[in-house]
């Protein structure tokens, strides 16, 4: 019997899904369940609902509660990671202070402000597992489902914990794709690599033949761009598709949401199309709505067809040994040969009995590497921020923020980036008694003497064209 110890298991409907997978897999049905978060408010939900499953389809698993985090993975076989910290009071810090800056953001969990701060409060917590994990378990691999994926875990590249992190945006696209090429997803012979939520679609045939021909033809229809604007300018002026929506990818570029002209022509569908605010007014409404109730109370004990989470199949491949192909998010080591060595990049990657094995991409196509190192110089010093404790760091992954950067001074994003270190000072304990250096504007008075200082060559050509033209 397999020991699985599912960290956030609070996360009732995500959770759940999880959970369904691994009892739907053949040679899973005997797996033990730890669930465990820092309160019982949930999980009780969550176990009562797994009880009843289990009892209904006769398997030999087993499930329980735990809100001690070293009791739940002390000699557990996988540990799956999906904790969010700070919940809703966290992310309305993420999303309202940017807000009054100026900084629009739509997801607000994996870039910009949001996704920085996302980073500081998650990285002290997932380091803590790893700890636990190293002592309790240390042959244990890791799950990571915590967002922001790529900064997380960049972070737990520093441990000694096997890992890899899991996301469905490869598998979601695909279903797009196959819709805008009329070829069933199965049968699309596809290449994706790059960083989490910038992954690229360096390869997409069917039967030898490129379907790029006929996805750029799309996106010079009205009726097909419409629904992509973002995604279909990326494609027409970069040349490769990417594995992020809208609502997600304009926030990773200083192009679609730096002013409200850019909003209302790139960003003008609801929700996750673009929507100001979309995915925390979401968690808000279902976490206001559904509060106190039993959410797994009506919800079928029959099992399900496996979800496209990976989760599953991972544990099955490492458990098995029947391989099993993914794009995985793993430190990177020369997977794509144009980016760092120490990132997180995301590609292709095996997983079987022996382990989790990496693919070599090579090189990016130089435009593509190029945009993704906007972000991956963000999730470097935002880590660096998370791992120190030094609050400038978090300053200077605000300040290459493409969406910050195209919208505030460096003045600006300093006071942007102190109001949400004091708003959210609870959730980050690594930078206790520590404060972000203030820079007060500089009043120069009208008729203020400049210093006698070596002259700028360029002043002083200028000076020296006014010379000769006397």
């Amino acid at each position: 019997m397999a020991k699985v110890a599912i960290i956030g298991a609070g996360s009732i409907v995500f959770c759940k899904t999880l959970i369904l997978d691994i009892l739907a897999t053949d040679g899973l049905e005997a797996t033990e369940f730890a669930l465990m978060a820092p309160s019982t408010r949930r999980t009780p939900q969550v176990e009562d609902f797994v009880k009843r499953v289990i009892e209904a389809n006769d398997l030999p698993a087993s499930v329980w509660i735990t809100t001690d985090q070293r009791e739940a993975v002390r000699d557990a076989d996988y540990v799956i990671a999906t904790f969010q910290v700070g919940g809703i009071d966290g992310f309305e810090a993420d999303y309202k202070i940017p807000l009054k800056y100026g900084v629009d953001q739509c997801i607000g969990d994996t870039l910009g402000p949001g996704g920085i701060f996302r980073a500081l409060r998650s990285i002290p917590v997932m380091l803590d597992l790893a700890r636990d994990m190293e002592e309790l378990c240390p042959k244990a691999f890791l799950l990571n489902y915590v967002n922001p994926m790529a900064m997380v875990s960049w972070a737990l590249g520093t441990t000694k914990v096997p890992f890899v992190g899991l996301c469905h945006g490869v598998q979601t696209t695909m279903d797009l794709i196959s819709g805008y090429v009329g070829v069933p997803k199965d049968e699309i012979d596809f290449l994706c690599a790059g960083i989490n939520h910038m992954g690229w679609f360096l390869k997409l045939e069917h039967e030898g033949r490129d379907l790029y021909p006929t996805l750029r033809a799309r996106f010079e229809e009205p009726g097909y761009y419409v629904n992509e604007k973002v995604r279909g300018e990326v494609l027409r002026h970069f040349g490769y598709f990417m594995t992020e929506s809208t609502g997600h990818l304009a926030e990773y570029v200083p192009w679609f949401r730096k002013n409200q002209k850019a909003l209302d022509l790139y960003c003008d569908e609801p929700g996750f199309g673009g929507e100001s605010g979309a995915y925390y007014a979401f968690c808000k409404y279902v976490a206001d709505k559904y509060a106190g109730t039993e959410l797994l109370a009506d919800e079928p004990i029959t099992l399900p067809s496996r979800s496209i989470e990976y989760g599953s199949y991972v544990i099955e491949a490492l458990e098995t040994g029947r391989t099993f192909k993914l794009n995985g998010n793993v430190i990177n080591g020369g997977m794509i040969t144009n980016l760092p060595a120490d990132c997180c990049a995301e590609g292709p990657v095996f997983v079987d009995r022996t382990g989790l094995h990496k693919t070599i991409v090579g090189d990016l196509p130089p435009q593509c590497a190029a945009l993704n190192l906007t972000n991956i110089n963000v999730q470097r010093l935002a880590v660096e921020a998370a791992l120190t404790g030094d609050p400038e760091h978090i300053v200077h992954a605000c300040a290459l923020d493409p969406l910050s950067g195209a919208v505030l001074t460096l003045k600006e994003i300093r006071e942007m980036a102190t109001e949400m270190l004091e708003a959210e000072k609870q959730w980050l304990p690594q930078f206790a008694g520590k404060a972000i250096r203030p820079t007060p504007t500089i009043e120069i008075p009208a008729d203020v003497e400049r210093a006698e200082v070596p002259v700028d060559p360029a002043l002083a050509i200028m000076a020296r064209f006014g010379e000769l033209g006397q």
